[in-house]
């Protein structure tokens, strides 16, 4: 059995965080499938057993179990010494960053896609606002990459690593990311990284195609 198992579906943006880390960082881990569709992760069991939250991604090594991708990615971090910060300054920059897009990027990017992609529910109230939401902090994220390669550090880390979670996944997004340059050069950059794969290359489908 590989050392890390990471419970997963490649449909999530978040589970692929952590299993880019896993892939860039050249562990020994595998995927196992969590059934979404058919509500796996609302069951008391699977919260008793691996998430109260009732979420993804959730790693276990060993006998830790983790869950939120922010965490695991800093555990990964802290475990392999890769990705991370080298002082101080550059730890605070990669939080700020985790937290600006587990709170402002992927949140609103991941619930925006559930809706319109899987749940099918077309233009609403809701996803208009949310829609307004998630082009403010490509707006945001846009600016701040006009002269640098990365968004926190000068090399790549977790920081990049959480933030690119979800702009792999191309028109299932239902957003233009085409009118944003610097990011795009910014995530071509990361898929440059040696190892990198797309998510439903690293995942098992929970959705059929």
């Amino acid at each position: 059995m590989n050392e890390y198992q990471l419970h997963c579906l490649a449909e999530s943006g978040n589970a692929y965080k952590v299993a880019l880390m896993l892939e860039l960082c050249g562990l020994g881990w595998s995927s196992i499938l969590v059934d979404f569709p058919n509500g796996e992760m609302g069951t008391s069991k699977y919260r008793q057993d691996f998430n109260q939250f009732g979420e993804v991604p959730v790693l276990v090594h060993k006998d830790l179990k983790l869950s939120q991708s922010g965490v695991i990615l800093n555990y990964l971090s802290e475990m392999t010494g890769q990705f991370g910060p080298t002082n101080k300054r550059e730890e605070r920059e990669i939080l700020s960053w985790i937290l600006f897009d587990n709170h402002k990027f992927t949140s609103y990017m991941a619930t925006r896609r559930f809706a319109l992609r899987f749940m099918k529910t077309g233009d609403t109230e809701i996803t208009n606002f949310l829609g307004d939401r998630v082009k403010k902090a490509l707006e945001i994220v846009e600016e701040h990459m006009a002269d640098r390669d990365f968004v926190a550090t000068s090399t790549l880390s977790i920081a990049d690593i959480s933030m690119c979670g979800y702009l792999y996944y191309g028109d299932e997004l239902e957003q233009d990311l085409d009118r944003y340059p610097n990011i795009n050069a910014w995530i071509d950059r990361i898929a440059a990284t040696d190892g990198w794969k797309h998510p439903y290359d690293l995942m098992p489908r929970a959705y059929p195609v």
